[in-house]
């Protein structure tokens, strides 16, 4: 099948399914990932008028990519406005706070994108004119992309990446490859590895400046009760299990009883990637849970920290972190940078390929530690807990891998506003 006719196809396929993408949002809404009032803006439906002026519109699919891009966005406002769009209430959520926090509500308008049905995106694209659009890391939705060509929209691709298994599935079809990376003028990888398998699958005028999210922000934190719990936890050793997954709490279990004996006042905190398991986790394990308004008790072994939002609370009260979704296959990881950007010590498992890059800068620099099991990871701890000194040079390592990165968001804006006609 060729290019053109894949794409024919993808259209008329995309068109077809309107009726049940429409009926699957009003189903999502009951499921808490759309919000009721704002499901037109899916449908490219939006009464806001458009900003005067020009416009870049910049799309990040969700929470991670969002995060990426906030110090691009300080450093293009005010020189330009920007339409942001996401595709998840929780990126939604997120913004809703950041954007009045950094000052940047008044240039930044959040909208959730319209789904790729092309009536839809070509609805979206005709209320607002941008100017330019840059898609962030992955993005590739046929429809939008021959939309904004087809209006003569120029694009670029930021942070681009090319895991092993999107790699794989577009080799096996290089001509629809080829024509979806041929849509951009330009892309920015993420790592050099990107850069060659994009170059490889047709992309053209590639180049490798480096990864947004080691300039992201720190995650923020309530100050003030962050000064509470370290008085309350002040003399205890504590580590932190971050955003793990089922089976990985047995392995954490089974290293606090390992070094119980050595560290009887030992608390280890277990952040689930999924709060809704709090309860359960809770039962099993005997501890009071963050959700519930409960604190880590005298004598208590583990503390269950099952809130949503409150991760740069954890990172900054424990300073030994392991990386959830990394210890049981086929895992695939969480983000390494957001406790290197808070100067903690890391431990992450075998099973980190969704942040391949992240893990072999940090693991380069010496501020990362692979850990295959859980006598692996005792030792890990227990090393980071015995000499504090060492501790903190791992630390600052992560720290300085993350500065290396502190002028990619101004090189990134720069090139973004020089796809703009001139103000």
């Amino acid at each position: 099948m060729t290019a053109a006719l894949a794409a024919t196809g993808w259209r008329v396929t995309a068109t077809l399914l309107a009726p049940a993408l429409r009926l699957n949002l009003h189903r999502r809404v009951a499921s808490g990932r759309e919000i009721a009032a704002r499901l037109a803006e899916r449908r490219g439906i939006d009464p806001t008028p458009r900003p005067a002026g020009r416009l870049l519109w910049m799309h990040a699919a969700s929470v991670g990519e969002t995060q990426s891009i906030l110090p691009v966005l300080a450093e293009l406002v005010p020189r330009t406005r920007v339409l942001l769009t996401t595709g998840t209430v929780t990126s939604q959520e997120l913004l809703s706070r950041r954007l009045p926090e950094m000052g940047l509500d008044t240039h930044v308008l959040h909208r959730f994108a319209p789904l790729d049905v092309p009536a839809w995106v070509r609805r979206f694209l005709a209320h607002w004119r941008p100017d330019a659009a840059a898609f962030v890391e992955s993005e590739l939705w046929p429809n939008q992309l021959a939309a904004c060509h087809a209006a003569g929209i120029k694009l670029v691709l930021i942070n681009a990446r090319m895991s092993d298994r999107s790699f794989a599935r577009w080799r096996r079809a290089p001509g629809i490859a080829r024509t979806l990376l041929g849509s951009f003028e330009h892309i920015q990888a993420r790592g050099e590895q990107d850069a060659v398998r994009l170059r490889a699958l047709g992309a053209r005028s590639v180049d490798c400046p480096g990864d947004l999210k080691f300039a992201a922000p720190p995650l923020p934190v309530d100050a003030a009760e962050l000064a509470r719990l370290r008085i309350e936890l002040a003399g205890r050793p504590v580590w932190l299990a971050a955003s793990t997954h089922a089976g990985e709490e047995a392995v954490v279990a089974a290293v606090h009883r390992t070094l119980v004996a050595a560290y009887p006042d030992l608390l280890t905190i277990i952040a689930p990637r999924h709060p809704q398991r709090g309860p359960t986790l809770a039962a099993e394990l005997q501890a009071p849970r963050r959700a519930a308004g409960e604190g880590p008790r005298a004598g208590s072994a583990f503390w269950i920290a099952d809130t949503v939002g409150e991760m740069g609370l954890w990172y900054r009260l424990a300073p030994i972190v392991l990386i959830g979704r990394s210890l049981v296959a086929p895992g695939g990881g969480q983000n390494p940078l957001e406790p290197a950007r808070l100067g903690c010590a890391i431990a992450a498992g075998p099973h980190m390929g969704n942040f391949a890059h992240a893990v072999a800068v940090l693991e380069q620099a010496g501020a990362l530690h692979r850990v295959a099991d859980a006598p692996a990871l005792a030792g890990f701890v227990r090393d980071m807990l015995a000499d504090p000194g060492k501790r903190q040079r791992v630390g600052e390592l992560a720290g300085a891998v993350i500065q290396r990165h502190a002028d990619l968001p101004a090189r990134t804006a720069e090139a973004l506003l020089a796809m703009l006609p001139p103000p």
